[in-house]
């Protein structure tokens, strides 16, 4: 039930309630069933692409399926969940309305599916009164607020190193087993915003408990709502999870929240988007990805970022699981091309133990340096040329080609590199705020931190 404030607030619910009721119903008929797929005649003048339909079996039960496609003057559907019990003409109820949540801040602390259901066991969920479409545009470009200050993540790399700024979009780009997830659980339970929303797409079930109990933990739960889709369920229900995590987001954006949205991962997304797509009959391009798919990914990321004036900013941060650790497959590429900034995580660095095993020197910050002080500035370019200058030598200094005393930079990048590689270094449980992390990385380089001061304006 929605609390109303007043007479005439109860008065417009009620009438914009009565309103969306339909004059009619549509029903068409199945002709065919083909794998996930099922072929309806009878509604396709009565409907569009990403419009919404009920199958009903032979209990009486109500399926939701969405609209993929058209073959032969019908209707391709696709359905939310299980086929079981739709036959050769079962009916099938258009669905007018189009698809939206109603969330409000009752949400925060909850678990939810794809479809805007409770699955946390905490009873159902309070619908707010102000509609939110699943598949929503983002903001007008001309009316986009620019990037706000830089934003505490807690993870002193990141802090340091690849600054984020509120309202910015950042990918976290690595292979499987290399640490991505483990660092999202860190910029969920350490990033300093008072909203989270995040998406877990495709995820294994059995680590959905873990994150919630072990990485977000119960502070971190409080101030999130966290949306779940499972790799065992239908694609359309993984690809709805990152709509759903989205509009949650832009709920409390409009509201003038600052929002942290999380989705791990993009790349099961693109790969839930290529199942529909080829079951629809799109012909596959590079690595079987139909066109749609890099389609829908522009469409996603763009809804993170500012929001327009007088509401607040959504921060996005972004997985990406490379296929075979290609940094440059197309998913990856695609992303990359989009958003403000990538962290790479390098499987060579997980491997001597070092982690998060951010790779500083490939991955790049959009809003740097533009949002560090001078001072900032200079000890970071400092400390890049000391990172870069002893990588470049590596593997003379470890086969012991190299003689002390041939270049005293290198020298110098030789004794300070120990101290850089454990500030970088960083335990799971441990947190590193804004200020803290320029002390640190400043004594690993023998260097004065900083003064604190207003940002750099421009950009190099």
């Amino acid at each position: 039930m929605v609390r109303m404030s007043t007479f005439s607030e109860l008065q417009s619910h009620i009438s914009d309630t009565l309103d969306a009721i339909p004059d009619s119903h549509v029903y068409g008929r199945v002709t065919e069933i083909l794998g996930m797929l099922v072929q309806v005649g009878g509604i396709e003048r009565n409907v569009s692409l990403g419009g919404r339909c009920h199958l009903i079996t032979k209990n009486r039960t109500e399926i939701p399926c969405e609209v993929v496609g058209f073959r032969n003057n019908q209707a391709l559907l696709m359905p939310f969940g299980t086929l079981e019990g739709v036959g050769l003409g079962s009916r099938a109820e258009v669905i007018e309305i189009p698809p939206m949540i109603f969330p409000t801040r009752a949400w925060l602390g909850r678990v939810i599916n794809a479809l805007g259901q409770p699955v946390d066991g905490k009873g159902p969920l309070p619908q707010g009164s102000i509609g939110i479409p699943i598949r929503n545009a983002p903001p007008n470009a001309h009316i986009r607020q620019r990037l706000g200050e830089k934003l505490d993540m807690g993870v002193r790399a990141l802090n340091a190193f690849l600054a984020v700024c509120r309202g910015q979009r950042m990918g976290i780009f690595a292979g499987s087993g290399v640490g991505k997830s483990v660092l999202l659980s860190m910029l969920a339970r350490y990033t300093a915003t008072p909203v989270s929303v995040i998406g877990l797409v495709g995820e294994r079930g059995r680590e959905v408990q873990e994150f919630l109990e072990d990485d977000l933990g119960a502070e971190g739960l409080a101030r999130s709502v966290v949306v779940v889709a499972t790799s065992d369920e239908n694609p359309l229900m993984r690809r709805q999870a990152a709509y759903v995590t989205l509009s949650i987001a832009e709920f409390f954006r409009d509201s003038g929240n600052d929002v942290l949205c999380m989705i791990d991962s993009v790349t099961r997304f693109a790969m839930a988007q290529r199942e529909i797509g080829l079951s629809a009959g799109e012909p596959p391009t590079s690595k079987g990805y139909p066109p749609t798919t890099f389609t829908e990914l522009a469409k996603l990321l763009e809804r993170a970022g500012p929001g327009g004036p007088g509401q607040g900013q959504v921060t996005g941060l972004f997985t990406v699981l490379v296929d075979g650790d290609d940094h440059n497959e197309p998913i990856a590429d695609a992303v990359r091309g989009i958003l403000d900034g990538h962290i790479v995580l390098e499987r060579q660095i997980a491997e001597r133990g070092r982690y998060p095993a951010i790779n500083i020197l490939k991955s790049v910050s959009r809003s740097m340096p533009a949002c560090n002080t001078r001072g900032e500035a200079e000890l970071i370019a400092h400390s890049k040329k000391i990172i870069s200058l002893y990588e470049d030598m590596a593997e003379l200094i470890r086969l012991g080609a190299y003689r002390k005393g041939t270049d005293p930079e290198v020298d110098k990048a030789i004794v300070l590199y120990p101290a850089i590689e454990n500030f970088l270094r960083q335990q799971k449980g441990e947190c590193t705020r804004l200020r803290e992390s320029f002390e640190k990385l400043a004594e690993a380089v023998g260097e004065e931190p900083p003064p604190e001061g207003q940002p750099v304006i421009g950009r190099q």
